[in-house]
């Protein structure tokens, strides 16, 4: 099917306020301006709005693409959120429990469609977003998260991607996915919001393990263990916290999976690659990306979670240990080699 004939929305326009400017954000944005909606990009940094506001795009983290004349910025939430119907959070995990906060004194019992697009774990209490949501925004708001195999740019440029909107309403979930979808941008609805936040969040961790695989040079076959074996703790991670298995098999799970872990646009990825290149500090690779690796933090998070849980989880307990400084990227992979085999079946579970 050729481009020109992928549906088109048939909504109408609604006020849309993304809360978060770095590359994720603005491509948002930018693609729900794009599909005819009233969009406001959030900054807390002033200057760098003035300079998005000045040069009508995001120079600092997607450059060469221009904003429509329906996307504006802000560095006011007061002024922003009494306007708009609709608030979608693409901000750092670290970030994300400030930001509902600062968002539900402006809400003043209003009614608002909220979603993210934020991949990772309250760092904090050690839980999934939807649950610090759901905490702050009080129980009969309806969340949703969105999520999907996606790099910023080519969403930005306009390059055919799917994802999924999920919640446990689904009406919610629905109202989302309709905002989205236009053009060559395709939204699947889900209710399994845990499976969708855990896929988002896991693969993060399993791009850095073939990242340092192939800064290591240990070549393909390595590279499609990892993304399999990965796969298969990332199943086991999900479902112990009541994720579906068919959920991580699809968009959220094995397809984000396969994306970050096989293309250097992604940051987490490139985090290993490098570290393991390099021989730098995980801190020192990090400032070279020069943007959020959530996989850092996700992987610290996971790994409490995982003990809690009594989980076997090999391949993150490595990049563990790595990304905390306590081995090196080739004692990683030794570690893994040495390994005593078992059914492949029997541990999926």
């Amino acid at each position: 099917m050729s481009l020109e004939k992928w549906p088109t929305s048939t909504k109408s326009p609604c006020r849309i306020a993304v809360l978060g400017a770095g590359s994720w954000g603005t491509a948002l944005a930018i693609h729900l301006a794009r599909a005819g909606h009233n969009v406001t990009l959030w900054s807390h940094c002033s200057e760098h709005v003035a300079c998005m506001k000045r040069q009508r795009e995001n120079t600092r983290y997607l450059s060469g693409v221009p904003f429509s004349a329906s996307l504006f910025v802000s560095d006011s939430l007061e002024e922003t959120i009494p306007l708009v119907d609709a608030v979608l959070l693409v901000v750092p995990s670290d970030a994300f429990k400030q930001v509902l906060k600062m968002l539900s004194n402006q809400v003043l019992g209003r009614k608002l469609h909220v979603a993210w697009a934020t991949k990772g774990f309250e760092p904090g209490a050690q839980c999934l977003l939807h649950q610090v949501a759901l905490s702050v925004l009080g129980g009969n708001t309806g969340v949703t998260v969105l999520s999907g195999p996606t790099f910023a740019l080519e969403v930005a440029k306009g390059l055919p991607t799917a994802m999924v909107s999920a919640s446990e309403d689904a009406l919610e979930a629905q109202y989302w996915a309709d905002l989205f979808h236009f053009d060559a941008f395709r939204v699947y609805t889900q209710m399994d919001i845990v499976g969708v936040e855990v896929g988002g969040a896991y693969k993060n961790i399993i791009a850095i393990a073939t990242g340092l695989s192939d800064g290591l040079g240990l070549g393909a076959n390595a590279r499609a263990a990892l993304i399999s074996r990965g796969m298969a703790e990332m199943m086991r991670f999900g479902q112990a916290l009541g994720g579906q298995p068919e959920t991580l098999m699809g968009l959220a799970g094995l397809g984000d999976l396969v994306l970050t872990c096989t293309d250097d646009q992604s940051r987490n990825r490139r985090f290993g690659k490098i570290l393991a290149e390099s021989n730098q500090s995980a801190g020192v690779v990090m400032e070279e990306i020069g943007q959020v690796v959530e996989g850092v933090k996700a992987v610290k998070i996971v790994k409490k979670m995982a003990e809690f849980l009594r989980l076997d989880l090999p391949i993150m307990e490595q990049v563990y240990q790595i990304v905390s400084e306590q081995i090196l990227p080739k004692e990683a992979a030794q570690a893994l080699l040495a390994r005593v085999g078992k059914s492949e079946t029997k541990s999926l579970l």
